[in-house]
């Protein structure tokens, strides 16, 4: 088996500023990286640090698939090449971990026949996600609902302690201690992102599902989902449908108007108005 690309589409939040999602795919494998923008100082050269790892991240876990390493084995390498290239472009070390340049991922790689049939593997980190429609039923994969809801939930919050708009934007001298504050936590526990750091490996949640030659993928960065699980213009049945039927673009653009509507977030509470957002929709061929 292997995918076929049928559309696909990537919108900076902001014209004004680096798009910070990329994607990729290759044969029997795709990816989408979504760059968590930076709360300081650029470390690394090029449009902003979060650009360059999801960028850097992409392109290095589609090289290690294409030499034909597994998806773990490949993702490992990635990590590593990340943590080599972060030593040797950067500025100067990071003072605290919240500089340290991380992004959420989804990765589906087509793994052929196995005794249960044909199968497809899913990591990721952080909020990406895909759905997966196997003839009209649509499989949820990655945790994009419920890291939503908990980010719309801080947002509302920390808008309200500080009387200021949700949406008020990332830097705002109102919310940069806070969001540094949870960035911290990046790459302990059980929450790990996509870094210059080989350990995340090991944290990479993992899933194996059915798949077969016909069945359709999307993978997406969160600031697309949003329209589904922060908007709730579509559940997940409606959203690939609407992908299949209607195509990336226009839901794009639905996306958009909706955060234009609701610029400072009051309706809809979240960190800035509108935010990267990138999807890919694939075909099982």
């Amino acid at each position: 088996m292997a995918l076929e690309i049928l559309d696909s589409l990537s919108l900076p939040g902001d014209p004004m500023k680096p798009n910070e999602d990329a994607f990729a795919q290759a044969g029997h494998a795709a990816t989408v990286f979504d760059g968590a923008t930076g709360l300081g100082d650029m470390l690394m050269p090029g449009p902003s640090d979060a650009a360059w790892i999801a960028q850097f991240g992409a392109r290095r876990v589609m090289a290690h698939l294409k030499e034909g390493l597994s998806p773990g084995r490949a993702l490992r390498e990635a990590l590593a090449d990340a943590e080599q290239s972060f030593k040797g472009l950067r500025r100067r070390p990071p003072d605290a971990q919240w500089e340290l340049p991380c992004a959420s991922m989804i990765l589906a790689v087509e793994m052929g026949e196995s005794r249960k049939g044909p199968e497809m593997e899913f990591l990721w980190f952080g909020d990406c996600g895909a759905l997966l429609d196997r003839n009209g039923s649509v499989e949820v994969i990655g945790e994009t609902l419920a890291k939503r809801a908990a980010e719309a939930k801080r947002a509302r919050a920390i808008a309200q302690a500080k009387n200021v708009a949700p949406a008020a934007g990332l830097n705002r001298s109102e919310f940069i201690g806070q969001l540094r504050k949870a960035r911290d936590f990046v790459n302990s526990g059980t929450y790990w992102l996509f870094s210059p750091n080989v350990a995340a490996a090991s944290h990479a949640a993992r899933t194996t599902v059915p798949a077969a030659p016909g069945d359709h993928l999307l993978l997406a960065s969160d600031g697309f989902l949003a329209v589904a699980s922060d908007y709730c213009a579509y559940d997940a049945a409606g959203l690939m449908a609407a992908a299949k039927t209607k195509g990336l673009a226009a839901l794009g653009a639905e996306l958009r108007a909706i955060e234009d509507a609701d610029p400072g977030g009051e309706k809809y509470a979240r960190f800035k108005k509108s935010d990267d957002a990138t999807a890919v929709l694939l075909r099982i061929a």
